[in-house]
């Protein structure tokens, strides 16, 4: 590994960017970044999979570049947070999302007794190390995750079940548990989003969030899983994109504040890993500060990471812009030594060498893919049946599954043939398997009802219902009709709120393949639902319910 001392101020400030790029090979563009502006390292969207196989080879690729041309092996990272959000979903061993996690592990407990079960249900751990020891097979060695975020705020467009759920003590012990997974599979684990995004109604992708909380609260709620995690060693740590007027005189989002960054985490908390920036696209930067400019800032303010996913005109104005800004003056070179100290001396720790080409048969084995299948399993949450509805009667069954569109470019959503319906149709139901566009509802409203005059039962998988009131519609239409209903909502539990009077609901947490194939069982009575709520669902069902409790 090459030490700092050796490199020129051009070399080390590529070391500081992490770029997307397009494609799923190796391009002239984006070795040039690599050889000419010596970036840190790479990140993979969707757009850069095909398969296991091409991406354990472009892995190996990207790092043969870095070796030929003498320069640092790369960091190659990746969104692969499970459920929802993860670039890589075929050929993989793809883990439940989080607050499905903390739904499993909460259901092997008693009520009220969550606290007493996590020393001994290690499925965070669990799934973060079978993910960590996957990507680590393909040449991945950088995992922004676990999200760190406590979701609080059932308006949260972004975050909902990403995050482990609304207790900062569970979310601090269930991130702990992820980020020893990841680093013993010696995959860098990322703490995202410092100090926290879960109580914001504003996804920063789109727009500039504030948190008003004041420092009290802001010590006793969100940074006490970003606080266990530092204290229990976590590699990396990822800046939110949000103003926190407590914790910020000027009007800068966390991402450009020195007294977040520096004072706060650095000096009071006492972090010595790494720092990084979310994506300096996204438009609570990029909107407000431009993504150079901002880039440059987030430097100073003391990040030593900076994301940049798409642009590769940005991506090298950026290196030129910090580079400038150490000649005027603005920053020093003693500051990015520190940086870049702290990025080789984590690129060593956690082993990333040169060209090292893993065998994709290890991914996504029998035995990994049976972790998943159970950690799913234990996820589903009968929140109420109070008609006794379940399991399903073997009758003409109409089952309706809302599919969501990729949303401001944070999750790799639902997509293709798979749907509630092909799934109880792969168990003998009898049923008519309707899919419908997130953005579509209000346009084959219709036609639904029209298919609902020719069935008995009918079963509607909700999809974000909280943000899109034509699914409410929908249902609401279909529940005046007097058949049997059940609604599954596949993605935030929050769809309840919005449809209070429905008498069987069920919280899966998201939509993915195999959460589908657990619903399907446990709608046809071939498992019993054990999960139990990470979130509270108004006063009639706190955190840790599931139906039976008053029973």
């Amino acid at each position: 590994m090459k030490q700092v001392h050796t490199m020129t101020l051009r070399e080390k400030i590529g070391q500081m960017l992490l770029c997307g790029f397009q494609g799923t090979a190796a391009t002239e563009e984006l070795e040039t970044l690599i050889t000419e502006h010596r970036i840190g390292g790479v990140i993979y969207f969707a757009r850069n999979v095909e398969n296991t196989g091409q991406v354990a080879g472009l892995s190996n690729r990207l790092q043969q570049i870095a070796e030929h041309a003498d320069t640092v092996p790369l960091w190659i990272s990746i969104d692969q947070e499970g459920g929802m959000v993860a670039r890589i979903t075929e050929g993989v061993a793809l883990m439940p999302g989080q607050m499905a996690l903390a739904a499993g592990v909460l259901g092997s407990a008693e009520a009220g007794a969550a606290n007493e079960i996590l020393a001994r249900n290690n499925a965070a751990y669990e799934s973060a190390f079978v993910s960590g020891t996957e990507l680590r097979t393909l040449g991945i060695n950088l995992n922004f995750a676990p999200v760190l975020d406590i979701n609080n705020n059932p308006d949260n467009p972004v975050i909902g079940v990403r995050s482990f759920g609304e207790s900062s003590q569970l979310v601090a012990e269930f991130g702990q548990q992820a980020i020893a997974g990841y680093q013993d599979a010696n995959v860098v684990a990322t703490a995202k989003h410092f100090p926290g995004h879960g109580d914001t109604s504003v996804d920063s992708h789109l727009d500039l969030p504030t948190i008003t909380h004041d420092q009290e609260r802001i010590r006793a709620v969100e940074l006490v899983p970003f606080v266990k995690a530092i204290e229990n060693g976590v590699d990396a740590i990822m800046s939110s994109h949000i103003y926190f007027p407590a914790l910020e005189s000027q009007k800068l989002p966390v991402t450009l504040s020195k007294s977040v960054l520096t004072d706060l985490l650095r000096e009071e908390l006492g972090y010595e890993g790494v720092v990084m920036t979310d994506c300096m696209e996204m438009h609570a930067i990029s909107e407000h500060y431009g993504t150079v400019e901002a880039s440059v800032m987030a430097v100073e303010a003391g990040a030593d990471l900076i994301l940049i996913s798409h642009r590769r005109d940005l991506q090298i104005s950026a290196i030129a812009a910090i580079e400038q800004a150490v000649s005027e003056g603005r920053i020093t070179e003693a500051q990015i030594d520190a940086s870049v100290s702290r990025l080789l001396a984590l690129k060593e720790r956690r082993g990333v060498v040169g060209p090292q080409l893993g065998a994709a048969a290890d991914v996504g084995t029998a035995a990994h893919c049976a972790v998943a299948q159970r950690l799913s399993e234990a996820s589903i949450t009968l929140v109420k049946d109070e008609r006794q509805l379940l399991p399903l009667r073997r009758a003409r069954t109409l089952a309706v599954t809302v599919a969501a569109a990729v949303s401001s470019g944070v999750d790799e959503a639902y997509a293709g043939p798979a749907s509630l319906g092909a799934a109880l149709a792969e168990h003998g139901l009898d049923v008519l398997d309707r899919v419908l566009p997130l953005h579509d509802v209000s346009e084959l409203h219709a036609s639904v009802l029209a298919d609902a005059q020719h069935v008995e039962q009918i079963v509607v998988g909700t999809y974000n219902a909280r943000f899109h009131p034509a699914q409410v519609e929908l249902v609401r239409a279909l529940q005046e009709l007097g058949k049997p209903l059940i609604v599954v909502a596949l993605r935030v539990p929050y769809d309840l709120l919005e449809l209070p009077d429905i008498s069987t609901f069920i919280a899966a947490y998201e939509s993915r393949p195999l959460a589908l194939q657990s619903i399907a069982r446990c709608l046809l009575g071939e498992l019993i639902p054990q999960g139990r709520l990470p979130i509270t669902l108004g006063a009639e069902y706190p955190a840790g319910w599931r139906w039976g409790d008053e029973l």
